[in-house]
Formats: C-alpha cells, structure tokens, sequence
C-alpha cells in the first residue's frame, strides 16, 4: 500500500492505517531501535511506541515523506529510551556516534541555539548533498540509524578501518563545511 494510503487510514482513524505502517515500516523502526538499545525487548517497545505516536499526530498532521516521519519518532522515542535506561552509564553505540560529532557540532543547547537548530539541519542537507552516494550513506547510516562500523563495513564491501578513516575524514569535513558557514563548532 502506498503511503498516502495510509495516511488517509490514519485520517479515517481506521485501525487498519497501524497494521499497514508497521507492514510497510515496522522493520525499519525496529532497526532503528535496535541499533539505539541494543535491547531487543525495549526497542520492541519503541517501536509501538512509535506506532501510537503516528496515530496520535496523523491527523493533524499530514507529512511529505511517511518513512521519514515514522523513522525520525521512532529514533526520537528510542533515544529517549536510551537516556532513561542508561542514566549517567556511557557505554553503547548511541553513545559512541554521538560523541564523534562532538568535535563537529556544539552540544551545549541555550534559547539561541535552538533558534539556529533549523539553520544547522539545513546546513548538515547542503553538506550531504556534496558527498558522493557512499559517502553520503555512510554518513546518514552512522549518525542517523547508528549502524555498527561492523555493519557498514558489510553493507560496503569496505575494510572496518576503512569505514572508520571515511567517517572521519566525513566529520573533519563537516566541520570545515560548517564553521565556512560562520557555525561555532
């Protein structure tokens, strides 16, 4: 079924638009969870947490891209997830990617910085949209569904270490790209 199908299912408030999103995204969500929580039962958790936040904001919203909405509260809610589990324990890939794009992106969050947050994400586009395919996937599967080195090295055909040298090289670019914008990294 197509998305704008299910979108419709939500706005009809039939039950169907849930079995149909977690048919079409349900693996995807659980991926995403997966590889924030390294727990199988909490990121099944998320995942219907997911689903219930779809139905709690469809409508009134009604989203351009289904994946990208289902995938971006999946991650949030399994973050969130992440942070309650682990409350003051670093450890885990979450942790791990996070703490790479430290040196590329501030972390500290004042009321300006929130205002800039659109122009950053905009940016952090225009900066994907100059990286090669690879590249560009390398990058948005580590720091946005948080794959394993492992796991990209696999996806890739590539060496573990050569994963590791393209995402650093992708972040000193990134903090080059970004601070020839006027961003304070």
């Amino acid at each position: 079924m197509d998305d704008s199908r299910i979108i419709e299912l939500f706005f009809e408030r039939s039950e169907k638009a849930i079995s149909e999103l977690s048919s079409k995204y349900g693996g995807v969500c659980m991926k995403i969870a997966q590889n924030v929580l390294n727990n199988h039962q909490d990121a099944e958790e998320c995942v219907n947490d997911t689903y219930l936040g779809v139905w709690d904001t469809i409508p009134p919203k009604k989203p351009d891209s289904l994946l990208a909405y289902v995938c971006r509260l999946a991650r949030n809610i399994s973050v969130n997830r992440y942070k309650y589990n682990s409350a003051q324990k670093r450890n885990g890939i979450y942790d791990v990617c996070i703490s790479e794009l430290d040196e590329c992106i501030s972390s500290n969050e004042t009321a300006e910085d929130r205002f800039d947050t659109k122009e950053l994400s905009r940016y952090i586009d225009e900066f994907l949209d100059t990286l090669d395919k690879i590249n560009r996937m390398l990058f948005v599967r580590r720091y946005w569904y948080l794959d394993s080195i492992e796991n990209l090295a696999s996806m890739t055909r590539l060496s573990a270490g050569n994963v590791r040298t393209r995402l650093s090289r992708l972040r000193d670019m990134l903090k080059k790209f970004l601070e020839n914008r006027g961003v304070d990294v």
